[in-house]
Order: C-alpha cells, then structure tokens, then sequence
C-alpha cells in the first residue's frame, strides 16, 4: 500500500519522520543497492512491515508492504510480501494518523495533502481505525513447544 503526501506538511525529512516519529530502522540492500526502512513485529528477523520511500518532487511516497519470510529458494534475493491485508491496513492507518498530526488544521487540511495512492482516499475526511500493528509475541514456552 501507498501514502502520498506533500512535502510542505511534513516537518522534518521523510526519512527521518520514519525513523522517529514511527519507529522504522533503516536498512541498505547490498542486493539492490537500495535504502528502505523495517519494523520488525516480533523479536524474530521475520515477519516484518518494510517501507520504501520516493521522493516525487512536491510530493513523497510511502510504499509499504509486509514481509512474511526470507525467500527459501536460492539464487533468488526476493522475499514473500503482501501488499495488503489486516496488518498492513492497521499499520496504514497509524501513519495516517501520525501524518495528521503534521498537518495543519487550518484550512490547509481540507483533505488535499495526505492521499492513500490506492484509492486516493484523502486523510482529514473521515476517520481511520488505529488497532494495533503489531502481531501477538509468543512466549518462550510456546515457542519452544510451537503453539
């Protein structure tokens, strides 16, 4: 899934709104020479949201996705990622709402600034559910015991 929004509301870097403000750690693929960003959803490696931001001129895009595993075939780099689904969407909507809280409720906010690229539905013209983003640790023993 994707977020647009213009670079006049966010008040620092796109790169380091990500860092700080939502808590992504940024990585460098030695594979594709690329940046992006994770957050990891239990103590594992695996599974864990990834974000890979472009910068569009005016505007900046957020391009999430969930990675669910390491590719297990060799001679691939690529993993299994959704780009949609109940942990995306809740992880979606808490950056939207951290994005509100930089825009300005003056009449900038008219719902014009922030666009879910998917569906171009604009933040500030209804609500969206915060949930939690994180899958449910396992503790040691059910780990140990699987399940």
């Amino acid at each position: 899934m994707k977020i647009t929004i213009q670079k006049k509301y966010l008040s620092e870097q796109a790169e380091q709104f990500i860092r700080t403000r939502a808590g992504y750690a940024h990585i460098h693929s030695h594979h594709t020479d690329q940046d992006s960003f994770v957050l990891r959803l239990t103590r594992d490696h695996y599974p864990r949201l990834h974000m890979y931001i472009k910068d569009l001129g005016e505007k900046v895009e957020f391009n999430l996705h969930l990675d669910q595993k390491q590719a297990s075939y060799q001679g691939n780099h690529m993993h299994n990622a959704e780009y949609d689904g109940a942990v995306v969407e809740r992880e979606i909507a808490r950056l939207k709402n951290l994005l509100r809280q930089n825009v300005p409720t003056s009449a900038a906010f008219s719902g014009q600034n922030i666009s879910d690229a998917n569906t171009e539905t604009k933040i500030g013209q209804g609500t969206y559910p915060m949930g939690d983003a994180t899958v449910p640790k396992k503790s040691l023993f059910r780990k140990i015991f699987n399940f």
